[in-house]
């Protein structure tokens, strides 16, 4: 007697087979069950336009992705760890110590990490669905330098108000720059560069997403809190305050957007504008215990803030008179209306229809890349199991076959066929599908590892949907 198991989102389909028709029943079944079950997947995750423009073409016979030659280095020691960090006592985060354990983050020196394949395969996921927000609002993607000149900081006023946040640096002229953290002043000064920027040219949104760098006193909770990151930056540029205030609202719709599409609980905070500066300022944050910002929220109106922009002593909604409640949030994105701090100082300028130079009205705007990915396991996450958001899922389907040398191994046989056709079915799923050819272990073994690089629902470090395939007999 043969089975055939299908395991998807926790849920185990099983099927038997008589001898002599195991081979033909058991592919039939299972490509007949995997066609039943494709439009819930393809319904949360392969028709989301984000995806869906990946992997198009007609079917053919594709490569197997195979988990053993992905690069994944497991068992790290935590106690050697955490002593690049902190002090050997202290405790890490969750995220931190899942993403360590499962090889998907590798320590390099105090507050950076080496990114490994799977956490690449998310990040460019997550890249890819915030490029389809930022352009479907008009956004703009370029690239600015890394190296950032002191002297436009000091135009500004923040080469000395940002402290020893800068990492600064000389250049063998004794010119100094500073490894930016944002882009501010970088792009004021190019835009002030183009003499003749139209008022039909406006509004214009540009954004970036590139490494930044901050010198952290004390990072910490492993991408939560590095010196090295990703961020998404962006910079608008409107005609007049009342437009660059619906850019602003415009930007925050995005935002909201990109958070609800990877299913997050989130709230958008009043902030405090802090160095960057401006009259208006919002935070996107996930509510968790890790979380070092205190929020204050009320639950009869949609008021929230952050506790540094209202007097921390207050119990009662400004807005409503209804208690406010403390909780703890992961900022995972930040906006800021700027106005014209900056197009003054850079003589930003603009022409009007009658040929009249006019300051624009700016505003800035980020999102955490990577404190985004970190905070998804954060919240998501049981304490020995990762989970991802289905939709940066770094894989989408793993294939798991029976452990070599037992007495389920011929089921084996049915593996290498039915990834293929999945693949030829389902194009979009090229790239997506990996093959689990550790069958040194039992299915059982599997399961455990299952729980930090393997995991159905929301998704594992690795995949989003599992199968199952045995052979057993039957007296």
């Amino acid at each position: 007697m043969a089975m055939v198991m299908l395991y998807v989102h926790g849920t185990l389909f099983h099927g038997r087979f008589d001898r002599g028709s195991s081979m033909a029943l058991g592919m039939e079944w299972l490509l007949r069950r995997w066609k039943e079950l494709l439009p819930g997947l393809t319904t949360r995750v392969l028709q989301r336009q984000y995806l869906y423009r990946c992997h198009h073409g007609p079917p053919h016979r594709a490569k197997r992705l195979v988990l053993s030659q992905l690069f994944q280095p497991l068992n790290l020691r935590e106690d050697g760890v955490v002593g690049l960090e902190s002090k050997p006592d202290d405790l890490t985060c969750k995220s931190q110590r899942l993403m360590i354990q499962a090889g998907l983050i590798y320590p390099s020196s105090p507050g950076c990490y080496y990114y490994m394949p799977y956490t690449v395969r998310a990040m460019e996921k997550l890249v890819k669905v915030i490029d389809q927000e930022m352009q479907a609002i008009g956004g703009q993607k370029l690239n600015m330098p890394s190296l950032s000149s002191a002297e436009l900081w000091r135009t500004s006023g923040r080469w000395d108000l940002m402290g020893k946040e800068l990492f600064r640096l000389a250049d063998r002229h004794s010119k100094e720059y500073c490894l930016g953290p944002t882009h501010e002043e970088t792009i004021a000064d190019l835009i002030a560069s183009q003499a003749n920027l139209s008022y039909k040219q406006l509004p214009l949104l540009l954004y970036q997403i590139t490494r930044k760098f901050r010198d952290e006193p004390k990072p910490r909770f492993g991408l939560l809190r590095s010196r090295e990151f990703y961020m998404k930056d962006m910079y608008t540029f409107d005609t007049c305050e009342e437009a660059a205030r619906q850019t602003y609202s415009l930007v925050c719709e995005a935002y909201c957007n990109v958070f609800n599409s990877l299913g997050f609980h989130f709230v958008k905070v009043q902030a405090d504008t802090g160095s960057i500066g401006g009259s208006m300022s919002h935070e996107f944050q996930l509510p968790a215990g890790i979380g070092e910002d205190r929020l204050m929220i009320c639950s009869n109106c949609s008021f929230s803030a952050n506790v540094e922009t209202i007097n921390p002593d207050q119990t009662d909604c400004p807005v409503c008179k209804g208690k406010l409640s403390e909780s703890k949030g992961i900022e995972v994105g930040h906006t800021f209306y700027l106005g014209t701090k900056y197009s003054s100082v850079f003589n930003v300028n603009f022409h009007t229809a009658q040929n009249k130079p006019v300051l624009a009205e700016m505003g800035c705007y980020g999102l955490g890349i990577t404190r985004i990915l970190a905070a998804s396991v954060e919240v998501l996450s049981t304490e020995d199991s990762i989970r991802w958001p289905a939709l940066i899922a770094p894989y989408q389907v793993c294939l798991i076959p029976p452990k070599k040398g037992s007495k389920e191994e011929m089921g084996a046989v049915l593996m290498d066929n039915l990834y293929d056709s999945i693949v030829e079915a389902v194009p979009q799923i090229k790239g997506e599908a990996v093959l689990d050819d550790r069958t040194h272990l039992t299915i059982g073994r599997l399961h455990v590892y299952m729980d930090t690089p393997l995991q159905e629902g929301a998704s594992g470090s690795l995949g989003h949907l599992s199968l199952m395939l045995e052979r057993r007999s039957q007296a």
